[in-house]
């Protein structure tokens, strides 16, 4: 066999293999004495040159050279009280604390000093010094993804996962500051409110047309909360939002933890069909039931949605499956999580509470990394079922408090005739609560709060859009999503049921009845 060229394209293709790995972890990392001597030397001469230096150079740790290390940190705390301090007030400091000697004492300051004509430099050589450090950086990240390997037994996915997150990190640890000047910034929100006057949104539209309106649709890095209680049919609400969402031509991906991609398709034909879920379980299907179920699976086979159903999975993995859809598709617009309380981080944790915190600070960040709005349902705790009127509040959120200071919008679905199901003639007293949903929008980072009203089709496992009008038998009647929409930004508070308000800061008294 011929031998390979180190570097060469063959090992681009085939990789390294275990003995060349173990030899180059012998290697010693890459350091640049000249670039971190230059660059010590210019802060000396000027030290204003710093906050310019901190672009490139954030910490001691990235000088390979220990007495270069001590200097910078020394230069750098100085700097923090003193901004305009002297030579000989810095060494006087290392003096004091027993550090001049450790760093090569006044002759070796007074050196760099020499080597040095002026500071107009420092740019440059901080930029190499802090190349040189993220390289090391890399190298001791590769370290720990090839131990993670050799130790991971069956989980390579784990070990997959726990890697690309390892080397987003690294990637993005250097990342120059991304401040903008308030001209800029201006500018583009002008355009946005500018768009926003003609009718165009940057909002995903669910189709729910009260719940668009409230919200303008589902925003670009945020994260929002569909909680209730089970039976509700958050699955269902969250399914409908992904289906329309997805047909109107915005890649979509659902996690489904609690069920499988099968279920899931089959709940989409039924209310997409028209055909009951039970004549689908059942098998007991007419020839026009075939014509309309063909009909809806035409239809949803053109839109670009993802189910992703593994059991377990941890929002580590979900986060590294999301980045991989969003690079290797034409981008992804909308991600759905059901549900959160089902995810785990996959590390060890000091408690259930503090792995549910650090998931909903997962889900913000993916949001914001990704620039896709993230809806994730949650599970509120028994406390609405003791309570009279079972209206859920924000604070049976549970088992985190976290979800509700993360969220952007949390929304909980009730649906009262569930609760009287077993209660004679309720309905024939209550015939406006007939198949009535509520969609009960406690926080909204943006805008008001208030409820929508949605009606529910239990057959079709569906919700609609509900016009307010009676029709035979005390039914509401009501609209598919999607259908006769108006234009957003014509929402009225009159047309949200409850009080509307507008907690701009993250919502009202947690504890108040919604």
């Amino acid at each position: 066999m011929a031998e390979r060229k180190a570097g060469g394209k063959d090992d681009r293709a085939r990789g390294i293999d275990p003995a060349q790995a173990a030899r180059l972890l012998q290697s010693v990392p890459p350091v640049d004495r000249e670039a971190e001597n230059a660059l010590l030397g210019c802060l000396l001469l000027e030290p204003t040159c710093l906050a310019e230096v901190h672009e490139f150079v954030r910490k001691a740790e990235d000088f390979s050279d220990p007495r270069n290390a001590r200097l910078f940190a020394a230069i750098s705390a100085i700097s923090d009280t003193e901004p305009s301090w002297q030579v000989q007030e810095l060494a006087s400091k290392l003096d004091a604390e027993g550090q001049l000697e450790s760093i090569g004492g006044t002759d070796r300051i007074a050196s760099l000093i020499e080597a040095m004509p002026s500071a107009a430099r420092a740019g440059q050589f901080a930029k190499l010094v802090g190349s040189a450090a993220h390289i090391r950086d890399l190298i001791s990240t590769a370290t720990e993804i090839i131990h993670d390997a050799y130790h991971a037994g069956q989980d390579a996915e784990g070990v997959i996962a726990r890697a690309e997150q390892l080397m987003y990190e690294v990637s993005r640890s250097r990342d120059t500051m991304k401040s903008s000047t308030l001209q800029a910034l201006l500018e583009a929100v002008m355009e946005d409110i500018e768009r926003r006057e003609g009718g165009t949104s940057r909002g995903i539209k669910t189709g729910f047309y009260e719940f668009d309106d409230m919200t303008q649709g589902m925003q670009p890095g945020e994260m929002l909360i569909l909680a209730a209680r089970p039976s509700m049919g958050k699955t269902a609400l969250a399914l409908n939002i992904a289906e329309q969402v997805a047909l109107r031509g915005t890649r979509t991906l659902v996690f489904s933890l609690e069920m499988s991609r099968e279920q899931l398709v089959e709940r989409m034909l039924a209310a997409k069909s028209g055909v009951y879920a039970d004549k689908l379980r059942k098998g007991a299907l007419a020839k026009e039931d075939w014509n309309q179920l063909m009909r809806a699976s035409n239809e949803l086979s053109e839109a670009p949605l993802h189910i992703d159903d593994t059991p377990g999975l941890t929002m580590p993995q979900a986060r590294s499956r999301a980045r991989r859809l969003a690079s290797r598709e034409s981008g992804l617009g909308c991600i759905v999580i059901d549900y959160l309380q089902l995810m785990s981080m996959g590390t060890r944790v000091e408690s259930r509470q503090i792995e549910i915190s650090e998931i909903s600070r997962g889900i913000k960040a993916m949001a914001r990394e990704l620039k896709v709005p993230v809806l994730a349902l949650s599970q509120l705790n028994r406390a609405a079922e003791q309570r009279e009127g079972h209206r859920p509040r924000m604070s049976d959120l549970r088992e985190s408090g976290a979800i509700e200071q993360d969220a952007d919008v949390v929304m909980m679905l009730h649906r009262e005739e569930y609760y009287h199901q077993s209660t004679p003639d309720w309905l024939d007293h209550n015939p406006e609560k007939r198949g009535l949903a509520e969609l009960i929008l406690a926080k909204q980072r943006n805008g008001p709060t208030g409820t929508v009203r949605l009606t529910w089709d239990n057959r079709l496992t569906r919700f609609k859009n509900h016009t307010g009008q009676t029709g035979p038998g005390g039914v509401y009647e009501a609209k598919p999503i999607g259908e006769s929409q108006p234009p957003l930004g014509n929402f009225s508070p009159g047309r949200a049921t409850g009080p509307v308000e507008n907690h701009r800061d993250g919502g009202g008294p947690d504890d108040l009845p919604i």
